[in-house]
């Protein structure tokens, strides 16, 4: 057998921000599975001919299971393809990448792993700010919003997230974040907390708003845009 899977990190979305090993990969490609959030012109580097096969996940949405996702990879290798499958942001990062490892290496197929940029780096630069600064935000932590059923994780460290000299970065958590913010002040987290709301990072929707963590939480219970995003809060979200 001589099928091959690349894991491909697509990064926040702006084709410019792809490395050059995920470009060549994605060239030489005979199939590639994709996200929803590594679509449109991202996908204009595949080669002609390629299978573009979307998979992507979106909350609320209806959405491949993920054992179907994880058997199309390792079915198309078995056919001797060389594969790509592009996840948004880097892939190590809340990308259900290791249930996906785990069926290739269950199979005998053998994979490589290709980073990219962060969707949290991205949107930190976006907003024009850093991510650590020395002797007020010495450490960045992220933390997923939502578990597999679409509620805040029951098992979540609220004393690290209620840290008001760390950089904390919430994906996913535009639905759960007013109970998320409830839970933190009660922990001790100011509700002066400066924070900033960062949708469609890199692409032509951008939009970043800054925020205290109230008046975040307040405005996210009134309206909840369908955009992918990330909450950020902590001493630098006011730069």
């Amino acid at each position: 057998m001589t099928g091959f899977v690349s894991f491909v990190s697509s990064g926040p979305g702006d084709p410019e921000l792809l490395t050059l090993k995920a470009v060549d990969r994605l060239k030489r490609a005979d199939a590639v599975l994709f996200d929803d959030l590594s679509s449109g012109p991202i996908l204009s580097h595949a080669r002609n001919g390629a299978d573009l096969v979307g998979v992507g996940k979106r909350a609320g949405r209806p959405s491949p299971k993920q054992n179907h996702v994880s058997r199309l990879l390792v079915e198309y290798a078995q056919m001797d393809q060389r594969v790509v499958r592009l996840k948004s942001g880097d892939c190590g990062i809340f990308g259900r990448l290791e249930e996906e490892l785990t069926a290739l290496k269950e199979a005998g197929i053998p994979y490589e792993i290709i980073p990219g940029v962060p969707s949290a780096c991205a949107a930190a630069a976006a907003a024009g700010i850093p991510l650590t600064r020395r002797l007020t935000a010495r450490r960045v932590q992220f933390v997923t919003g939502h578990d597999a059923s679409g509620k805040l994780p029951e098992d979540i460290d609220l004393k690290a997230l209620a840290d008001p000299t760390a950089t904390t970065v919430v994906f996913m958590g535009k639905r759960t974040f007013p109970k998320l913010l409830s839970m933190l002040v009660d922990a001790g987290l100011p509700d002066t907390t400066p924070a900033l709301l960062a949708e469609g990072i890199s692409t032509p929707h951008q939009h970043i708003a800054r925020h205290t963590v109230e008046s975040l939480s307040e405005a996210l219970s009134r309206e909840i845009t369908d955009k992918p995003a990330l909450i950020l809060y902590g001493p630098l979200a006011a730069s």
